[in-house]
């Protein structure tokens, strides 16, 4: 049986763009969880391998982990969601965040109803229903679960992403359920003639032409992870996505355990080094790292 999602090229840039926009960015946290810390940063040897499944590793010892989405105002296209968290449904049943494989990983999912995004919107005056763009780093299922909840959204997908995750499987951290929807989805192409570049990243794209939202390719984690510049009133925001899942991911070159691509995952990473190298006072989001996390404010 096929797919229901039919996506479409995107067409950049999309509407709403203006001259020298900034925009307004609020970090979400939607769940928290906990995984094995070989996961996220490896261990040599032989024991590596079990350690990051978690196996021969003490409950204590594992690492607080934010699943987190992002709300960003800008002036002219109005509300843009990054990523979509887990659906509200995970809050009742947690077994539907990432698969048996994914359960078997990460441990004493945390969630409210309120968590997910719909609800964190209303709280801050936004309608869900409002939200017009969604630009998705990956479709893994802790950054997509929550696609179900925008269906007047058009989604913004790296090509290589999509042709992915509809092969995927749960262990490849894919659930074709949570995205394959008879959705607005538009693909964009780092390799197609639009493509120019941002700072350091050597293919990006415009996403309203007012240079206030840049799509970085970041591939490694996934064939088609994407990271997010924003132009805030002060500064830069890297969304870095799971390009980087911690800081320590950054600062110390310490990989994870399970990357699609390891050589493309380096070079997205340093790309990501040397754009902090030349722009210092930028905000650098990593995808997984709670301290980091507890750091941001709630609004920039």
């Amino acid at each position: 049986m096929g797919m229901a999602a039919e996506p479409r090229p995107a067409s950049l840039p999309l509407p709403g763009g203006r001259k020298g926009a900034t925009v307004r960015l609020h970090p979400l946290l939607v769940a928290r969880m906990k995984g094995p810390p070989a996961l996220f940063h490896r261990e040599s040897g032989r024991t590596g391998s079990l350690h990051a499944m978690g196996l021969g590793v003490s409950r204590e010892s594992y690492l607080d982990v934010p699943v987190i989405a992002f709300l960003v105002e800008h002036p002219g296209a109005g509300p843009v969601l990054i990523d979509t968290g887990f659906h509200g449904s995970v809050a009742i049943d947690p077994a539907q965040a990432m698969g048996r494989f994914g359960g078997l990983l990460f441990k004493d999912l945390q969630m409210e109803s309120r968590d997910a995004v719909p609800p964190q919107l209303r709280a801050r005056d936004v309608a869900p229903e409002s939200v017009g763009t969604i630009v998705m780093t990956h479709l893994h299922s802790d950054h997509a679960s929550g696609i179900s909840h925008f269906p007047g959204a058009t989604f913004i997908i790296n090509s290589q992403e999509w042709e992915t995750a509809r092969k995927g499987s749960q262990f490849d951290g894919y659930l074709t359920r949570q995205y394959d929807h008879a959705f607005d989805y538009r693909l964009v192409d780092f390799d197609g003639p639009d493509t120019g570049s941002f700072a350091t990243f050597a293919r990006a794209l415009d996403l309203f032409g007012d240079g206030s939202v840049q799509l970085v390719s970041t591939p490694g984690h996934t064939e088609g992870h994407l990271s997010v510049v924003l132009r805030l009133a002060d500064r830069e925001a890297l969304i870095a996505g799971d390009a980087i899942y911690t800081m320590r991911t950054l600062m110390d070159q310490h990989l994870p355990y399970k990357m699609a691509d390891e050589h493309r995952f380096t070079r997205s990473l340093r790309e990501i080094g040397l754009y902090l190298e030349q722009t210092p006072d930028a905000l650098v989001i990593p995808g997984h790292d709670m301290p980091a996390w507890r750091k941001l404010d709630a609004v920039y």
